[in-house]
């Protein structure tokens, strides 16, 4: 499923415009017990009368000494600035005269005290502005190729840390629409998945060497088309693994960011990926495919409308829908029963253990409904001999 873009004008009011943060901060200062910082400590210059007002009768050199006091006194930890911060757009406006007037002010002020804390404040807020920008390329490369995700792991898994997966769940708490936050659950899910199963795959160096042989035998093809059908026939003999895959993904996006590799071997690399990424989806089962639909209905009743119609085929006489998914209750409740062991189990995973404090993704929250549903309104229906095939599960 592509990639929804996320709709910035769907954000909450409290973005780090100048207005939103302005009356925010005379709110805040009404019921403060921190003074307004001395006129001493606001530095000798004084502010030109040509300044345009940007908020309220402030100028671009006072709304920096607001945010100043903000980020020093009302909001002094790291993690406040960040909900600021994450505000791209907004923020990129006013950061060089932030930045500025921390060092005017600095190099004017007499206090040493207070000279020290705007040094270093400036010298903070740049090392996470500049953090928070590598998340947010990462996530547009992600956007910009959203059927790639396995390919741009590959290329910058030391990018997909814990403060990235962290930023996804700071980006989402600023959106009030629940169709938005679900688009970051489901991209944050998805990348969760594409760097298990890179990390699980370099680690068993076993299995590379088997993908690698695999790969120099498709590489070795006769021509293009050969080269195709091997990987059709591998994907038919289940032999298609994940470190094959892995490597297919990792020399793909090798190709495409190569300015020295010939047109010729990136297209030969573009439709190994493309072939691998068609077999795969010819392989999978069609539980998995269900459940893909299924979890893509956003309205519940219609989601369990649908679940039943899927338990529901008719008379095997009557015209089917030949596109339709049709399974039973109990095997469909197999491969919920695997998704969810498997998405616990990746939690434990110390390596990337941060990004497992994401919220649940409200994906996995209709595949926990989903379960539950089945469970309580089909396989206690059955014949007690099913009923405890099924607790077998």
């Amino acid at each position: 499923m592509p990639i929804k873009t996320i709709n910035s004008r769907s954000r909450r009011n409290h973005s780090f415009k100048a207005e939103t943060l302005l009356s925010n901060f005379r709110t805040s200062q009404s019921h403060s017990s921190y003074p307004n910082p001395p006129a001493s400590s606001m530095g000798t210059a004084q502010v030109e009368q040509s300044e345009v007002e940007i908020a309220d009768g402030y100028t671009i050199t006072q709304f920096c000494d607001k945010i100043i006091d903000v980020f020093m006194n009302e909001k002094p930890q790291t993690k406040d600035w960040r909900k600021l911060l994450v505000f791209r757009e907004e923020w990129d406006k006013y950061k060089e005269s932030f930045y500025k007037r921390c060092r005017s002010r600095a190099d004017t002020e007499n206090d040493p005290v207070m000279k020290q804390k705007l040094v270093v404040l400036g010298r903070k807020v740049k090392k996470i502005d500049d953090e928070i920008e590598r998340h947010a390329e990462l996530l547009k490369e992600i956007e910009q190729s959203p059927t790639d995700i396995n390919a741009v792991v590959a290329k910058r898994r030391k990018d997909f840390n814990g403060e990235f997966f962290r930023h996804l769940t700071l980006l989402s708490e600023t959106y009030d629409s629940l169709e938005d936050r679900d688009a970051i659950a489901r991209l944050g899910a998805r990348c969760l998945s594409a760097v298990c199963a890179y990390d699980n795959t370099v680690e068993n160096a076993e299995t590379l060497d088997a993908a690698q042989a695999k790969f120099d035998d498709i590489l070795n093809s006769p021509s293009l088309d050969a080269a195709c059908e091997k990987i059709k026939s591998l994907a038919k003999s289940k032999e298609l693994d994940s470190s094959l895959i892995l490597l297919i993904n990792s020399a793909w996006a090798a190709a495409k960011e190569s300015t020295t590799m010939k047109n010729e071997v990136k297209d030969i690399m573009y439709h190994l990926y493309k072939a691998t990424k068609s077999s795969l989806r010819s392989i999978a089962p069609k539980e998995i495919k269900l459940l893909k639909y299924l979890l893509n209905i956003t309205d519940p009743e219609e989601r369990f409308s649908a679940l039943a119609t899927a338990f529901s085929p008719g008379d095997e006489h009557a015209t089917k829908d030949p596109n339709a998914l049709y399974t039973t209750p109990k095997e469909l409740y197999k491969w919920i029963k695997i998704m969810l062991d498997a998405y616990h189990l990746n939690k434990e995973e110390s390596d990337i253990r941060e990004a497992k404090q994401m919220s649940l993704p409200v994906v996995m929250q209709r595949l926990f409904i989903l379960k539950e549903t089945i469970k309580e309104e089909y396989l206690k229906q059955m014949p007690e001999t099913e009923d405890s095939e099924s607790k077998e599960l």
